[in-house]
């Protein structure tokens, strides 16, 4: 029997992989330390670039028309996200920090969301698109990472009284 040569044996694969992976988790770790994506519970300039494109791809079709009201329905999703942010624990926070510190940089962008161009130059159908393949995605990683992205989205979006009247929501009835 033929013996594989050094660098095609199986040991040699596992070592690489795991090898890169502690790599990439340093590496990581580093960039969410250096560019946090929250700063004193509130999201840093980075992590508002990415929510507000990510608000608005994953809120589309109940953002209003008008390209002014849409962006004021954006800010006032940041500010609610900020509002729910700074209450969280310490290390929820600190979670949350890491994952809009590493989305924020390019490699996270395109290792985790698959989107290629920058969050400012990336068009709503290109974010969607990229929004889309996480939640399909057969990595438990991006799929957990979609789902935060979805939930911090939706729920400041739809508590706020401003999208009830976009999506026909007449309010809570007083009783």
């Amino acid at each position: 029997m033929k013996h594989l040569p050094p660098h095609l044996q199986r040991r040699s694969f596992l070592k690489l992989g795991i090898g890169a992976a502690v790599v990439l988790a340093v590496a990581g770790g580093a960039v969410a330390l250096i560019k946090p994506g929250l700063v004193n519970g509130r999201l840093s300039p980075s992590a508002r670039l990415l929510m507000a494109r990510v608000g608005q791809a994953m809120l589309q079709g109940t953002l209003p028309a008008d390209a002014l009201e849409q962006q004021r329905a954006i800010d006032a999703v940041l500010q609610r996200t900020d509002d729910f942010t700074a209450g969280l624990p310490a290390h929820v926070q600190a979670e949350l920090s890491q994952l809009f510190g590493l989305l924020a940089t390019a490699a996270g962008r395109r290792g985790i969301v698959g989107l290629s161009p920058s969050w400012e130059d990336a068009t709503v159908a290109e974010t969607s698109a990229a929004l889309q393949s996480m939640r399909a995605s057969g990595t438990e990683l991006r799929i957990q990472a979609y789902q935060g992205l979805h939930d911090i989205v939706f729920v400041p979006y739809f508590s706020g009284e401003e999208s009830w009247k976009t999506i026909g929501y007449p309010g809570p009835r007083a009783v």
